[in-house]
């Protein structure tokens, strides 16, 4: 049976690539480690069906991990 820490949550939707990565990159600099989910549809489908992108963590780590995507967020205002 699975924990609950093992289960992933979305801690980011984002319709830009880049920034799924800019954010996995910043969280793996804390230790916590991400999983981009729906990258490879734009290749297989194309982009005019790609509603965004997912980044997701352990949820063991979310409130960690949106609280250092919030301070991002909040810097970049």
């Amino acid at each position: 049976m699975q924990s609950n820490s093992d289960t992933l949550v979305t801690v980011l939707n984002s319709s830009l690539i880049h920034e799924i990565h800019i954010a996995q990159t910043l969280l793996n600099s804390y230790g916590i480690r991400s999983f981009i989910f729906d990258e490879n549809l734009m290749s297989t489908i194309g982009t005019a069906f790609v509603e965004g992108y997912k980044l997701k963590v352990n949820s063991a780590d979310f409130k960690k991990a949106k609280e250092i995507l919030e301070t991002l967020e909040e810097e970049s205002y």
